[in-house]
């Protein structure tokens, strides 16, 4: 009998143990996830605001609009498979001012196109009646949003990868890597191996990986962190579900917003800042080396100088807490300083063009033997067994 191929995944992330569970049980694949951690989801998955993405925001025929869709389905049924709680408390986008009315338009017309089912046009008071204490010029209403613990998904996949037959290896920094013999060799941790095909899944580790590969890319991962306040006490009552802006489309942030969570808490936030290292959790995560790679990417320079002004105001944001309070407050004027208590955020793995545009789309390259996931961020988590599914269909076979 033929042995079975060997396939290595870099990132034990909720899109690196999907894209292991998908190849472990369509191909048959010996499967080894490698990852510096000492847990799974210890980035961008264990630091999101739990959001299941119905589709609404993004490019019909795109691969987020596709995948998102997809992803949605699968998500919402494997929670079920698995008892992981999984609750659609609904998303009210909310124009403020008049001004915004033709841009809520034209996110119920995107939202329709994409097949996002239930979306409702609100007026004021139509959209008090889903969230009482909100207020606004009207609304676009997602009935199907859901909320989950994206950590919990992501530990019960790591589970599936092992049960297929496969490794979860923490704790293994993947340190080399080129390819050999029409395979991969991989330093990782203290051991090398040779695999028949690797799947980068690293998120902000990405460039790192890549440029091991020999494969740097007309993209690099420049790191956002997102910041967060938490609803305190008796203010949580004030939202029901999620309360959101009307989105810029110049960028891929949607801005401050309103979000239960699946253990009841509720965020406001995050702001976009930033980081000054890929793993800048906060302003006193520093690492010059990141800071050299960041900055030295001519992408980064041309995004400055394009958006410069409103690098400043989240600069202001995210040291100060009115500003959070002023932008949450257009929604829930009710809010008051005291209700709100600086909680943990996340480090967005956002990647940049050299002409310094945001790459807006989910990009996935191959190279032969190696296939680079170099651009996976929200609703990469909502999409996570969609984009698995899709890998698996792009990952050569083995010859």
């Amino acid at each position: 009998m033929r042995p079975s191929e060997k396939i290595a995944v870099v990132g034990a992330g909720i899109v690196g143990l999907a894209v292991a569970r998908e190849l472990a049980r369509t191909r048959g694949a010996q499967v080894t996830v490698l990852d510096k951690e000492d847990r799974v989801a210890a980035h961008q998955t264990g630091h999101n605001s739990g959001v299941v993405h119905a589709g609404i925001y993004y490019t019909p025929g795109s691969l987020k609009a596709r995948l998102c869709r997809d992803g949605v389905a699968m998500l919402r049924e494997y929670c079920a498979e698995h008892g992981i709680p999984y609750d659609e408390v609904g998303k009210l986008v909310i124009a403020s001012t008049r001004a915004e009315r033709a841009g809520l338009r034209r996110l119920a017309e995107r939202a329709r196109e994409n097949g996002v089912p239930g979306i409702a046009e609100l007026d004021a008071i139509g959209l008090r009646e889903v969230e009482p204490y909100a207020v606004g010029v009207g609304a676009v209403h997602s009935p199907h949003t859901a909320i989950v613990d994206f950590p919990a998904v992501a530990r019960r996949l790591a589970r599936d990868v092992a049960d297929l037959g496969g490794a979860v290896r923490l704790g293994a920094a993947v340190r080399g890597l080129r390819e050999r013999g029409g395979g991969v060799e991989i330093l990782a941790g203290n051991s090398r191996q040779v695999f028949d095909r690797v799947v980068c899944c690293a998120g902000l580790g990405t460039d790192a990986v890549a440029e091991m590969a020999g494969r740097p890319g007309d993209v690099r991962i420049v790191p956002f962190r997102g910041e967060y306040f938490r609803l305190a006490g008796a203010a949580k009552d004030l939202v029901r579900g999620l309360i959101y802006p009307v989105p810029d489309p110049r960028f891929p942030f949607l801005g401050v917003h309103l979000t239960r969570r699946i253990d009841g808490e509720v965020l406001v936030g995050p702001n976009a800042v930033m980081a000054l290292a890929y793993e800048g959790y906060s302003w006193r995560s520093i690492k010059l080396r990141d800071i050299r790679k960041i900055v030295t990417w001519e992408g980064t320079w041309r995004l400055a100088r394009r958006h410069w002004r409103t690098g400043v105001r989240e600069v202001y944001g995210s040291l100060a807490k009115r500003a959070f309070l002023s932008a949450a407050r257009r929604y829930v004027p009710s809010l008051t300083a005291a209700d709100l208590a600086r909680t943990t955020g996340g480090v967005r793995a956002q990647a940049v063009a050299r002409d310094g545009t945001l790459l807006d789309d989910f990009a996935i390259d191959v190279h032969g033997p190696i296939v680079l996931v170099r651009n996976a961020p929200s609703p990469g988590a909502t999409s996570s067994l969609a984009i698995a599914r899709h890998i698996a269909s792009v990952v050569p076979g083995r010859s």
